[in-house]
């Protein structure tokens, strides 16, 4: 046999092969990473999700909003709107706290029930809310128990109503109520194009037509004097030709109409920016023409839509005597 199993190292025990196995090179060992400095996996804040789901109040399963046709069909309330999933960002507060923070990891295809409180859903009851208020400012008629009304700018349920007096709640509907919230992650969203639809529909959910465009916009900036010494230097204005992602969308009555577009649309279009990869956005107003009987009926009566009218001309067919008018106006 061969000696050269004499010159063989011999071997550290296992359990001493295991406490050196994560040291380095020279001695020291290695850190095992932070839980926060690992890289995060699944679904995270700023990502856009589509999602559906179904909110019911804990105590009586009441229905408080649904994405599911089929439900708002059982529930009766399908014509008060479209039932589809919805759009998200995650982190945005589009959704409850506590169901974000359930979504966040999360992957397609995974789905969760979470239970919101009362306190961070639509807050707990506040017998300080129920109020007496005069019945002047109640129109007469919506003067019945049961009726939403709005005093001050403030939404309330009329509770009684006793001679000019009437008792109102202005708690929300579904203040004390635990929320149960079951939900399916379906898919995200990449696309800035669909990313505005989704943001917008969510917002106003209102199907509106809309497309994306790369236009060549100038811009005019002012630049301060490179020389800071030179007292008499002026700022330089300065105009130049950028590309800008527009968002083009077309109006609508119903958009024109909608409270929430009315009332915060410099917002809504501020978020939609902030969030995508669009510069701006532009909502235009389509007219194709027909006007109906407005104007351009009226003109067309007289003989000239659009053209030059000779107003005498178009009097003598009209067998109107224009003398006759000169004198009833004077």
């Amino acid at each position: 046999m061969s000696d050269e199993s004499d010159d063989v190292e011999e071997t550290e025990p296992a359990d001493e092969v295991a406490e050196t196995a994560d040291a380095e090179p020279n001695g020291t060992e290695t850190e095992e990473p932070d839980d926060d400095e690992a890289e995060a996996t699944g679904l995270q804040d700023g990502d856009f999700v589509r999602i559906g789901y179904t909110a019911r109040t804990i105590e009586d399963g009441q229905l408080v909003d649904t994405t599911d046709e089929e439900v708002a069909e059982e529930e009766g309330v399908a014509d008060q709107g479209e039932f589809e999933p919805r759009v998200i960002v995650l982190g945005e507060g589009h959704l409850f706290p506590a169901v974000e923070d359930d979504v966040r990891g999360k992957e397609v295809g995974d789905g969760g029930s979470v239970v919101v409180s009362a306190e961070e859903a639509f807050g707990e009851y506040d017998e300080e809310e129920v109020r007496t208020v005069s019945a002047d400012k109640i129109d007469e008629d919506d003067r019945y128990p049961g009726a939403r009304i709005q005093i001050d700018g403030q939404e309330g349920v009329l509770e009684t109503i006793i001679g000019g007096r009437a008792r109102v709640d202005f708690n929300h509907p579904l203040a004390g109520e635990d929320i149960e919230y079951d939900y399916e992650i379906l898919g995200t969203v990449e696309e800035d194009i669909e990313q505005a639809r989704g943001l917008l529909n969510m917002f106003l959910d209102i199907d509106l037509e809309m497309w994306v465009e790369t236009d060549e916009v100038e811009e005019t900036r002012v630049e301060e004097p490179d020389d800071e010494d030179d007292e008499d230097a002026e700022p330089e204005t300065v105009t130049e030709t950028v590309e800008k992602r527009t968002l083009y969308v077309e109006s609508t009555p119903q958009l024109s109409m909608n409270q929430q577009w009315m009332m915060q649309k410099q917002q809504i279009a501020g978020q939609l920016i902030d969030l995508t990869d669009i510069d701006r956005i532009l909502v235009q107003e389509i007219l194709d023409g027909d006007m109906g009987m407005g104007m351009g009926g009226m003109m067309g009566g007289m003989g000239g839509a659009g053209g030059d009218v000779d107003i005498e001309e178009a009097l003598e067919e009209a067998d109107i005597d224009a003398d006759e008018i000169a004198e009833e106006l004077e």
